[in-house]
């Protein structure tokens, strides 16, 4: 039985001091035996509604606030890159490294980081575009394969354009994309973004994040992701969806126990 895995963390790297504040948490109240915990945080934002957006630290100084983090709190790390020439160095320090969903059919990156992975260990994690069905990600797997085991590879789950400003989970997605021999993860804060609704910042529902985390999970999600922050309105990216801190301990309680619950049946 492969064990179920939360990624959970900041949207963006806005301090180191913010990093160790959420790892520190986790550590303390999220951590357990039972399934596996990955902090996540990025170090730019590179796809931003617009030109004034807080993008984050940049790769020299974020990559090293997640080498910190790791070494601090015996987290293992995920971040996201933009371009195939990035892959190796974030490769070089993170154990997960994420494809954003705009790139997610670009070649070059995929084998860019499926090759730095292979060299430097860890898994691979891709978000299916907006605009993706889940059908076409096998495509995404077999470039991955090229350079991956299949086990190293996962799909993420965020939601599907409908329309302007608005994305649907197709919980059949779950099952299709694990039919290619990869493991799936639902993203929880991203799936209820309302794109651009704001005009120059992404919009959202929050209220529906656990619903929906609970429904991805029970249509067979073999993971979630999702971000937090100890002052959601205060938070420099994605504000609108980002879960307060003190209530991530509760909700991934309850989303594991509706794992155990599935997985036994």
């Amino acid at each position: 039985m492969s064990r179920f895995q939360f990624f959970i963390g900041p949207c963006v790297i806005e301090s180191r001091e913010l990093c160790f504040q959420v790892a520190e948490y986790l550590v303390n109240n999220v951590k357990s035996d039972e399934y596996d915990l990955t902090f996540k945080a990025s170090y730019d934002k590179a796809n931003r509604s617009s030109i004034k957006s807080f993008r984050g630290l940049g790769a020299e100084k974020g990559l090293q606030v997640l080498a910190d983090v790791k070494e601090k709190y015996g987290l293992p790390v995920l971040t996201d890159f933009h371009s195939p020439d990035q892959a190796d160095e974030v490769a070089s320090v993170v154990d997960v490294l994420q494809i954003p969903a705009f790139l997610c059919r670009q070649t070059d990156m995929i084998l860019a980081a499926s090759k730095a992975l292979a060299k430097h260990g860890g898994s691979l994690k891709v978000k299916k575009g907006q605009f993706l069905s889940p059908h076409e990600t096998k495509n995404i797997v077999e470039k991955a394969s090229e350079h991956l085991p299949k086990d190293r590879i996962m799909l993420t789950e965020r939601g599907t354009s409908f329309g302007y400003n608005r994305l649907i989970v197709d919980m059949s997605s779950f099952n299709i994309m694990k039919s290619f021999g990869v493991k799936t993860v639902h993203d929880a804060t991203h799936c209820v973004q309302r794109p651009g609704a704001m005009g120059t910042f992404t919009g959202g529902d929050r209220d529906s994040i656990v619903p929906l985390a609970r429904a991805a999970i029970a249509a067979g999600a073999d993971g979630v992701f999702m971000e937090t922050h100890p002052n959601p309105p205060e938070a420099l990216s994605d504000k609108t969806t980002a879960l307060e801190l003190e209530k991530v301990p509760k909700i991934v309680k309850d989303l594991f126990a509706i794992h155990k619950l599935v997985d036994a049946l």
